[in-house]
């Protein structure tokens, strides 16, 4: 899945931005930010802050989206991700 990028592009259309747009706001090339939008790339933890001031957007909801295409990235295919998902929960409660 592509939890950021699909709501970036979500969060840019609704605004009427074009990609071209957006891209020169964060100073990134057109191409990163659309490999971003598609999932064929992942944005740098340090672009996240950018992207909800220039989308308003709350940090918290980006930061979230981004953690969450990290784990899946990481646990794909694991068949005990569920339970290392489950030991985490606990651990940091």
């Amino acid at each position: 899945m592509n939890y950021l990028g699909t709501r970036l592009r979500e969060l840019r259309e609704e605004q009427g931005l074009l990609l071209r747009q957006l891209a020169a706001q964060l100073e990134i090339d057109t191409a990163l930010l659309s490999k971003i939008e598609r999932g064929d790339r992942r944005a740098q933890r340090e672009l996240v802050p950018n992207i909800s001031s220039i989308l308003k957007v709350k940090e918290d909801e980006l930061i979230v989206l981004w953690l969450a295409d990290k784990l899946e990235d990481v646990i794909e295919n694991e068949p005990l991700a569920d339970k290392a998902l489950d030991f985490i929960k606990k651990e940091t409660k």
